[in-house]
């Protein structure tokens, strides 16, 4: 088969598509062919050694996918052959196959393509697990969303909107923004033009109430001296690059709570029940319509260099997507 590899660490440039082996299934893992694969920030890291974990060279990086089981391992129970599955993991997305344990598998419903599932489990898993568990989003609040415009925060949007709150997006150019008034804004901030303290004290002049912060750098803190008394900052990544230094006494000024969000983590940590029932909450709102995962480019394996300069040059509104 046909697949990215990562054989020295550093940027894009390095990574070359190779044939390898085809995988083959150990008890508990399925073999899935890839029909769509998606892109998220983690990945970049990742073939840096800038994230949280460094798996050993060569590897194939991408996180998750979606596509059909075409093998299934001892013991597995759960999926057939010929079942149509999304799935995530650590690495071996962006490949024409991979094996996956199957407790990372779920079958999707007929009304997602593989495109949509590919982008649902890590963006929208990991926004829906903020809000929801860690921000414990109430009905009426404000929600400011940084990066409004990349995977995490079109899905933070969406989510926020569908749960019932005000939302404000934010995010650096107009384009941009209009695709986050179509995602449900009710509020738009242009930082590239507007100054984000004054825009904030004009649109949320009591504060707001929770802060989804996927960049990080320099609009970390400005946006939380806008946080309403209660407010819970969740920190999602650092898209940014900088990782923000708070000056803590604001926590107590603002009697707010910086709060980390670590889906992965959260999974790993005995929460597999609650991440299944966010799940079918997800699909369940693709079903009636209140999400819908935007695809904003598509590449072939030959194009991932192109695929993470989209990225990295903030040309997203949404997900990338590699179709093997």
């Amino acid at each position: 088969m046909r697949a990215v590899q990562c054989q020295e660490l550093g940027g894009p440039d390095k990574l070359v598509v190779a044939t390898v082996d085809d995988p083959t299934p150990k008890a508990g893992e399925v073999v899935i062919d890839v029909q769509a694969a998606a892109m998220n920030f983690p990945d970049y890291l990742v073939i840096q050694g800038k994230y949280q974990f460094r798996p050993d060279l060569p590897f194939t990086p991408g996180g998750e996918g979606a596509g059909i089981v075409s093998a299934v391992g001892e013991g597995v129970e759960r999926l057939s052959v010929g079942d149509r599955v999304l799935f995530h993991g650590l690495t071996g997305a962006f490949a024409e196959k991979v094996a996956v344990h199957e407790l990372t598998v779920l079958k999707i419903p007929e009304y997602l393509s593989f495109d949509e599932a590919a982008g649902l489990t890590v963006t929208y898993g990991t926004s829906l697990h903020g809000l929801k568990q860690r921000a414990e989003l109430k009905p009426g609040e404000t929600v400011l969303v940084l990066g409004a415009a990349g995977g995490v925060g079109l899905a933070a949007v969406e989510l926020a909107k569908a749960m019932g709150a005000k939302v404000i997006a934010a995010a650096s150019t107009d384009e941009k923004l209009a695709v986050c008034r179509e995602a449900g804004a009710d509020e738009v901030i242009n930082y590239s033009t507007e100054d984000l303290k004054s825009a904030l004290k004009a649109k949320a002049p009591k504060g707001v109430d929770v802060i989804y912060d996927p960049v990080g750098g320099d609009f970390t803190e400005t946006a939380l001296r806008a946080m309403a008394p209660g407010g819970r900052l969740l920190v999602i990544g650092f898209a940014a690059g900088d990782i923000p230094k708070i000056p803590i006494n604001l926590c107590l000024l603002k009697q707010c709570a910086i709060v980390g969000v670590f889906w992965g983590g959260w999974i790993q940590s005995g929460n597999l029940a609650g991440h299944l029932d966010n799940m079918d909450e997800l699909f369940q709102m693709a079903r009636d319509g209140k999400i819908k995962p935007r695809i904003s480019h598509r590449f072939a394996l030959d194009d991932i260099a192109d695929a993470y300069g989209a990225m990295t040059g903030r040309l997203v509104k949404g997900k990338i997507i590699l179709n093997p």
